[in-house]
């Protein structure tokens, strides 16, 4: 029987090969008409079951079979079918593994050996066929759908391959592998397979299932966005043809330019000085420093000399003069005391032709009048004479003051 069967293998195998380009044109363009070609030669496909016919009136097309095998050993981008029937293959290695128990328990070592290379070769082309839908899944991902024309077409080819995920996933979860350690129970071969070799595959196609759903979902969402913003500019397009003579307005002259149009962002921002922001300390109070220190003399730094010595003596007594300007003031204060009369501080200022400055003379007076203490602050009425800014609202501009007994 084995010897019937190598025959009929390699005379499809030199079929495939004899007739190639009918073969390959059937694949290409999805069917192939009887006059492109040898009627014998399509004759022969058609009796070896490599090509057929749907309908009566239709052309003949490639059986699936083939088609899975040219674009599995081609890698062609447009193969997008996975095997997602898991139940099935777990059903055919339970059978299987039950008649390799039953021909190890009846001595029938000729049986048992064949019953363990089937369930073998149907383990690992499970495997293998795991492997590759992740391989075809990866494949589609990376070139972005790149098969299809269009963003609708690229948004439905990833909701098939979320779909194809979610089954193979649920497929996984079929495998129950404390059911599998009772079905190998302490057979060796049969542990080697369903325990070791399965497990380690379906634990290794899970997590790589888990990255490609997380990486479909991502990638749906860029296309939804290319979708979105392509629909705004086909409506932006068809508002355009409907009227002709819309012009839009200058945005850029607006104090608020729309949400829609202010995507760049500011080359400067607006700047302030955060007083709360920890990281500004450190240069606010060096501001703060400088303006303290005002020096009008040039430091001059005197080199130190390590052999000083120092001699502790009594504090000598010294008087600090009184401020001139201060004292003028103060008898400013006097004369209305005496006088008992309104006076403005610039009248005095002429009257005792005092040589101060008007503007330094009243922010001395001004001065005096908050120093003093409330039981004599009490005794004065101080108002200041001027006008308001012209310019800047709530600005007053003093341009003399009025002292007088209270």
């Amino acid at each position: 029987m084995s010897s019937n069967l190598h025959q009929a293998g390699v005379k499809l195998l030199k079929q495939l090969g004899r007739h190639a380009d009918v073969i390959m044109d059937a694949y290409l363009a999805g069917s192939v008409s009887d006059s492109s070609h040898d009627p014998a030669v399509i004759e022969k496909l058609k009796k070896s079951g490599l090509l057929w016919r749907p309908e009566p009136d239709q052309e003949l097309r490639l059986k699936r079979s083939v088609r899975a095998l040219l674009e599995e050993g081609l890698s062609d981008e447009r193969n997008r079918q996975i095997d997602s029937n898991v139940g099935s293959a777990l059903a055919t290695i339970k059978t299987l593994a039950d008649h390799y128990k039953e021909a190890r328990y009846n001595v029938d070592y000729g049986a048992a050996e064949a019953y363990l290379a089937d369930l073998s070769e149907h383990v690992y082309s499970f495997t293998d066929s795991l492997r590759y839908s992740i391989r075809v899944l990866w494949g589609r991902i990376n070139n972005e759908f790149g098969y299809v024309g269009t963003v609708n077409a690229k948004i439905r080819e990833n909701e098939l391959a979320q779909s194809q995920v979610t089954e193979l996933l649920n497929g996984l979860e079929m495998f129950q592998f404390s059911e599998l350690g009772e079905i190998a129970g302490d057979i060796r071969e049969l542990r080697r397979l369903l325990m070791t070799s399965l497990q380690d595959t379906l634990s290794y196609c899970t997590q790589e299932l888990s990255v490609v759903q997380g990486r479909l979902l991502e990638l749906l969402g860029r296309f939804r966005q290319i979708q979105g913003r392509t629909r705004l500019l086909k409506g932006w397009l068809l508002h355009t043809d409907l009227h002709p003579d819309y012009q839009p307005e200058n945005h850029v002259a607006h104090n608020k330019i729309p949400a829609l149009f202010n995507y760049a962002e500011a080359i400067l921002k607006p700047a302030h000085v955060d007083i709360s922001n920890p990281h500004h300390e450190f240069d606010l109070l060096q501001m703060v420093a400088q303006i303290k220190a005002i020096s009008r003399d040039e430091r001059i730094v005197v080199p130190r000399d390590t052999n000083v010595t120092f001699e502790m003596s009594e504090v000598e007594d010294f008087d600090i003069p009184d401020n001139p300007l201060k004292v003028a003031v103060d008898e400013y204060f006097c004369a209305i005391i005496d006088s008992g009369l309104r006076q403005s501080a610039l009248e005095y200022l002429q009257q005792q032709q005092l040589d101060w400055d008007s503007e330094s003379w009243l922010y001395q007076v001004i001065g005096g009048y908050e120093a003093l203490p409330m039981e004599h602050k009490q005794y004065f009425e101080l108002e200041p004479i001027g006008k308001p800014h012209p310019i800047y609202t709530g600005n007053f501009i003093v341009t003399d003051v009025e002292l007088w007994l209270a």
